[in-house]
């Protein structure tokens, strides 16, 4: 009896331990976001405080009563390297691409006085806005001589660049018929394919050029009067700052060629087998 007596006692002084250990984690983590709160910053708060929960929430109790916490496992914190080096990036290509808008602005500064040309900043990158009556003669799709030199300069400062450049072809809504362009749509896409290929020339490489006939899809100003149609007539050259995406082939059913491939794949060795 005596002896039963004294290993109770024994088992009930090894119980502060587990009370000990309790404090100490606790204390542990109360320190841990002192020091988290001591520099504030919001994506690791979030982290560290969803981890504190869902540790403090996995607490399993054995048989004896015992509390026995289950430490989950590490969460990584985001590392903010990554999303420092894209934002990074994104500035200095943003930076690059307003040096050229600049770059061109001087080289236009004349033309862009007269109202004859326009520069815009959008979010996919700058636009070149340039008016048909001085780079084409009506119903032609030939440069004027004293607008190449300029052109040229443009393409100039697009050489040291890398974005991708769209050339864009648009006309107003008056019909035009002739043997070499039948309709609006040829000789927007012959004008923009005109100053294509004196980008290509000068120096710009293939891949990064794209021309676009819109005819008068898409005005700017009603065509109701001469000074709106003669704005709807121009050629735009938009310096993309967006890489295009690769796109994934769907099949019929909707999905990835990539998830389609695999069984065909699998049934195609049975009939090689075959033969």
């Amino acid at each position: 009896m005596t002896r039963r007596k004294r290993e109770d006692e024994t088992e009930n002084h090894d119980r502060w331990l587990v009370s000990y250990a309790d404090f100490i984690t606790l204390l542990f983590a109360f320190f841990v976001v002192m020091y988290a709160l001591s520099s504030v910053n919001e994506g690791k708060y979030r982290v560290l405080s969803n981890s504190m929960v869902s540790a403090f929430r996995n607490v399993a109790v054995n048989s004896s009563g015992q509390n026995i916490v289950v430490m989950p496992p590490p969460v990584p914190l985001p590392t903010l390297t990554e999303s420092n080096t894209q934002e990074a990036s994104k500035h200095k290509q943003r930076e690059k691409m307003r040096n050229a808008a600049k770059a061109i602005l001087d080289v236009m500064a004349p033309l862009v006085a007269q109202g004859k040309v326009r520069i815009l900043e959008t979010s996919r990158g700058v636009t070149i806005e340039i008016n048909d009556s001085i780079l084409f003669s009506p119903g032609q799709a030939l440069l004027q001589p004293q607008l190449i030199t300029a052109m040229q300069s443009v393409a100039e400062v697009l050489v040291a660049t890398d974005f991708p450049i769209t050339i864009e072809g648009h006309t107003d809504n008056v019909p035009i018929k002739s043997v070499q362009f039948p309709s609006n749509w040829e000789l927007s896409a012959v004008r923009a394919t005109t100053v294509l290929r004196l980008f290509a020339d000068a120096g710009i490489a293939a891949e990064r050029l794209t021309a676009i006939g819109y005819a008068d899809t898409r005005p700017v100003e009603p065509n109701l009067l001469a000074d709106g149609r003669a704005r709807n007539r121009r050629v735009t050259i938009l310096i993309d700052s967006q890489i295009p995406e690769k796109g994934t082939e769907l099949n019929l059913r909707g999905q990835s060629a990539e998830t389609s491939e695999a069984p065909a794949s699998k049934e195609a060795a049975p009939q090689q087998s075959t033969r």
